[in-house]
């Protein structure tokens, strides 16, 4: 069975030039656009926010604040369950794990710990920086499961809902303390492939990638 995105391209991708898009097409240089859930299933990478969105945005902590901005927050407690999971991007550091899980934050106290309770919108992401493509861009993995009794499977056609979840409420702009931002979008259809191979929990998904630029109000 083929994995979407594991194959490594052999003629230039929409992407291959990252300081003009933004953003570099992992499967150049031998990533892909799932991650590495399980030895032989990935989870769709379906969201990009391009290095040329706001600088802020782009470093580790900057992250935080914007994903606070769009109603997600840190782990409850602080504290991970479950696995890392792992992505290669292409761009020469191979594969690497999860380097932000953020889950909804559906109230300001213990927000994300009913999040791990009822279910709910979370994203992992893995930052574009390694010598081969150093773009600064951050690659988003969004989906949306379910509440902790069905051990936080992905919910029903969950893939893309957890990426709509983020689109919207960037593109109808969003703030953190006192910071404003609203982004710009382009949709990307060659990343993945639609359909439910080599995908996690067998769950269909439509293979469109947001690309988000950010920008500072």
């Amino acid at each position: 069975m083929s994995v979407q995105g594991q194959q490594p391209l052999a003629s230039s991708s929409p992407a291959t030039d990252w300081e003009e898009s933004g953003w570099a097409d992992p499967r150049v240089n031998g990533g892909r656009m799932l991650d590495f859930t399980l030895p032989d299933l990935g989870e769709p990478i379906n969201v990009i926010i391009s290095g040329k969105s706001d600088p802020r945005i782009l470093t580790h902590y900057g992250l935080h604040w914007y994903a606070k901005s769009l109603g997600f927050s840190e782990e409850c407690l602080g504290m991970h369950k479950g696995n890392i999971h792992d992505a290669d991007l292409g761009d020469g550091d191979g594969r690497k794990g999860e380097q932000f899980l953020a889950r909804q934050h559906y109230f300001p106290v213990f927000g994300t710990c009913w999040e791990s309770l009822v279910g709910g919108n979370h994203f992992r992401a893995w930052h574009q920086n390694g010598t081969l493509a150093d773009s600064g861009a951050w690659f988003l993995a969004a989906s949306k499961e379910k509440y902790l009794g069905e051990h936080h499977t992905i919910d029903d056609d969950g893939y893309n809902v957890g990426r709509d979840f983020i689109v919207e409420r960037a593109l109808a702009g969003s703030r953190w303390k006192g910071m404003w931002w609203i982004a710009d979008i382009e949709w990307e259809e060659s990343l993945l492939k639609p359909g439910a191979d080599g995908i996690n929990h067998n769950i269909t998904q439509d293979g469109r990638v947001a690309i988000l630029t950010v920008h500072r109000l």
